[in-house]
Order: C-alpha cells, then sequence, then structure tokens
C-alpha cells in the first residue's frame, strides 16, 4: 500500500504494510494492568516522518509514569520513548533516511506497537556490529546516564560520586560509565545479591540501601568529605539522605521517582553546603538531530568496544507488558526490559 501526505506526494514504502497492528494502549491511569492490547490503525508518516517497523521496545520508568498519570499526556495513549527496528515507509520530504534501513530512535509517539511513526531527526542508523536488541536496550538510558555524566554532573576523575538503585537500568550504565571517567563510585542498592551486581559494573564501594544506615557509611568511606555528585533515581525515599551525604559544593542530579516525586522543600537547605540540584531531562540535552547523533555515536563506540556492557534482565512479548511494568516496580530486575514487538 502507499500513504500519500496533503499535497497529495507519494510516500517510498513498501508494499506488506497492514492496516492495522497490535499494540498497547492505556485509555485510563492507573495500575499496569489498565495496559491493554488491542488493534488499532498502522500510523502514516507526516511531513518529516518515517514509519517504523518495531522490532524491539525499550521499557522505561518514565512510561510508569504517564501510565499513572504522574506525568501527563492526552488518552489515550501507547507507552514507550524508545524503539529499534527497520524504516518501512519514508515521506517524501525525509532525505537521509530510506525503505529498509535499520534504525533505533526516540518518540513520543508510542513505541509499544508493531509499527511507529517517528521524526527522522529522532532516528538513528544503527551501526556496524550494533544489533537491534541491544540498541533499543540502550539508547534512552544509555543517552541518559551519558548525558547526565558530562553535562549535568560535569564528573571529573577522582571525584566521590554516588548511584542509587546502581543494579537498575540506568544506574548500571551510569556505574560503568562513571568508573571509565575515573571517578571513585559509590552504588547503592536493595539487596546484597544487588550489591554484588553494582561491584561487577565497577563501583568501588556498595551500600545495601535497606540497611537504614547509608549516610552514616558514606561518611566513612570518604572520610568526612561526602559526594561531590549524587545520581539519584529513586526520589522521595532518598532525597532527605542525598541532602545529609552530599559534600560542599556538590551537586544532586534528581533524574527519577521510583519511590515518588519528590515533595517541595525549603531552598534554604542548600545553603549550608553551598549545595546544587539539578533536575535533567535527557531529551533537552538531544533536542536536535546533530546533538543526537553526536551522543549517540559515543555511545554506541563504548558499547561496540565492550566498555559498558548492556544486561537485559528480560525480554516479554508485547501482550506481557503489563508483566514487564509490574516487574519494574516491583524492583524485581536488574538490567533493562524489552518488549518484543514482532
Amino acid at each position: 500500500m502507499s500513504f500519500t501526505n496533503t499535497t497529495n506526494a507519494t510516500t517510498t514504502t513498501m508494499t506488506s504494510i497492514p492496516d492495522v497492528m497490535p499494540a498497547i494502549v492505556v485509555e485510563e491511569h492507573g495500575d499496569p494492568t489498565v495496559m491493554k492490547t488491542k488493534e488499532i490503525p498502522v500510523p502514516k508518516p507526516s511531513v518529516g516522518e518515517v514509519l517504523v517497523k518495531n522490532a524491539y521496545s525499550g521499557v522505561n520508568f518514565i512510561d510508569t509514569y504517564y501510565r499513572t498519570g504522574l506525568y501527563q499526556a492526552p488518552l489515550p495513549l501507547t507507552p514507550g520513548r524508545e524503539g529499534s527496528g527497520t524504516v518501512v515507509a519514508v515521506h517524501p520530504s525525509v532525505t537521509d533516511l530510506e525503505v529498509g534501513d535499520k534504525v533505533v530512535y526516540l518518540s513520543n509517539n508510542g513505541s509499544y506497537a508493531a509499527y511507529t511513526t517517528v521524526d527522522s531527526k529522532d532516528v538513528v542508523k544503527l551501526p556496524q556490529g550494533l544489533d537491534e536488541k541491544t540498541a533499543a536496550a540502550v539508547l534512552l538510558q544509555g543517552l541518559t546516564a551519558w548525558t547526565f555524566v558530562r553535562e549535568a554532573g560535569q564528573v571529573q576523575p577522582d571525584d566521590w560520586v554516588l548511584v542509587h538503585a546502581a543494579a537498575g537500568g540506568v544506574g548500571s550504565i551510569l556505574t560503568q560509565m562513571l568508573k571509565a571517567v575515573g571517578a571513585k563510585v559509590i552504588a547503592t542498592a536493595s539487596s546484597e545479591e544487588k550489591c554484588q551486581l553494582a561491584k561487577s559494573y565497577g563501583a568501588q564501594y556498595v551500600i545495601q540501601s535497606r540497611g537504614g544506615s547509608v549516610p552514616e557509611k558514606v561518611k566513612e568511606i570518604t572520610g568526612g568529605h561526602g559526594v561531590d555528585v549524587i545520581f539519584d533515581g529513586v526520589g522521595k525515599a532518598t532525597f532527605d539522605s542525598d541532602l545529609e551525604m552530599i559534600a560542599r559544593k556538590g551537586t544532586i542530579i534528581v533524574f527519577g521517582n521510583a519511590s515518588g516525586p519528590v515533595p517541595p522543600f525549603d531552598i534554604l537547605r542548600l545553603g549550608p553546603k553551598n549545595a546544587k540540584i539539578a533536575r535533567p531531562v535527557v531529551f533537552n540535552y538531544v533536542a536536535t538531530h546533530q546533538e543526537l547523533q553526536k551522543y549517540a555515536n559515543v555511545l554506541f563506540d563504548i558499547v561496540i568496544a565492550g566498555k559498558v556492557i548492556i544486561k537485559i534482565h528480560d525480554v516479554y512479548p508485547l501482550e506481557d507488558a503489563a508483566r514487564a511494568h509490574q516487574d519494574l516496580e516491583g524492583r524485581k530486575t536488574t538490567g533493562k526490559l524489552l518488549l518484543k514487538c514482532d
């Protein structure tokens, strides 16, 4: 079939695209059971877009925030902010991608589906040596980790750095990257097994977070200095201890809400240590195609060279997206979760 735009220009397309596809649809906010598998129309690429036949979709905590309504988006919605697959249709306005290209992408259009339309500026071709599964597993979390290390945290060699939930998807990548840039890495994790995983990723020190004595142990490890940079994807449950552990002139980077969002707080609490707080969003570091390509190139080189190992916890069938969210929110996972879309 062929797609047409409003100017009646014919979109370059494969002939095997169906009219409808399976997709995960959220029609009301709530727990993972609100995600239903439905047959919906295959979208058509508009100006500047391509249509990707998804092989894999990455599952991320941000998907749960849109599902619950913590982050707002119009309903009904299809979750998913990243995916990998094959370009199967190209709007005539797009000149840098072709039907048949293997790609990985970021998108607001929902990747928990068989097909997704994506703005071409948010698409990166897969380099030699990187397969679709690894690409979907590393793109969003890897870009998050690398941009936060380089831009938000501006981490320097020998900085004391603490990573919360260091055995998880972003945490495991952060830990490896921080070790690679020469930081002294302290990792927290919720169990002894996860602490050992964090250590295998390069953390020099590990602390079991459920013991309730993280600040005291950090003080002991750092000789009273505290940590120069904290990477916190947990949020509400760890924020007060972050303020306790941060070193003078240190930076707290809050990038997730696994335990709930950080409540309003008195900004004067930053004064005693001249501490800084950042709440970065990776999409603002890769807002242009040039930025995305630059950071993706570095990320892919690191992965292909084996300097960062991407651990995939499990690959779930598309229709099991609810189970993937249950496992993620239940802290049953170590590493990346993927959905198999084809």
